[in-house]
């Protein structure tokens, strides 16, 4: 059973997420990189797939959340959790990154963290395999859509590219993770 304290937690990790206040643990791939001048065309079609990318991270939180909160196993719980923060860091990334090319995040984010959060729920209520698998899939979804933005964007904005390319790489691990952990879940029982 869930503590208060551990409640609490999770609902200001969720109002973090959808507010755009959640602070990056790692520094910006794009750190360093010059910012290309791109044509207006350019620059609103970046922001446009760089939030629909935010959107995604915010139902990213969401979703790493109830699955977290609804598994059985704590080695799970705690995967889920190190996932997120790592997904933390793309949701900061896309927020930054959509500001400096003059969009703004969508104004459902509320919407969308809850439905995600509810699939997450559900997803751990079926069991830790289920969860996993579900997890894994998930991730390789994101990795592919990811490709295909990376294959949108202009070839000159090396800024969101870096960005895009580092978040592709991470969805790509969170995936083998979920995969490596279902396995050992699966042979303990």
């Amino acid at each position: 059973m869930m503590n208060l304290d551990a409640l609490i937690l999770e609902f200001d990790r969720g109002l973090r997420s959808i507010a755009g206040v959640a602070r990056a643990g790692r520094p910006r791939p794009d750190a360093g990189l010059e910012e290309t001048d791109l044509s207006p065309e350019e620059r609103t079609h970046a922001a446009a797939l760089m939030r629909v990318n935010h959107c995604g991270e915010v139902c990213a939180q969401a979703l790493y959340q109830g699955q977290a909160l609804s598994s059985r196993d704590p080695g799970v719980r705690d995967s889920l959790r190190r996932s997120a923060d790592e997904e933390l860091d793309h949701l900061n990334w896309s927020s930054a990154r959509i500001a400096e090319l003059g969009g703004r995040t969508s104004l459902l984010n509320p919407l969308w963290y809850l439905g995600s959060f509810t699939i997450g729920y559900a997803a751990g209520r079926l069991g830790d395999a289920w969860n996993l698998g579900f997890l894994a899939e998930t991730e390789r979804q994101v990795e592919a859509h990811l490709q295909g933005h990376l294959e949108r964007l202009a070839p000159l904005d090396a800024r969101t590219r870096a960005i895009v390319t580092q978040m592709k790489v991470d969805e790509a691990a969170h995936a083998a993770k979920a995969v490596e952990l279902e396995r050992r879940n699966c042979h303990l029982r």
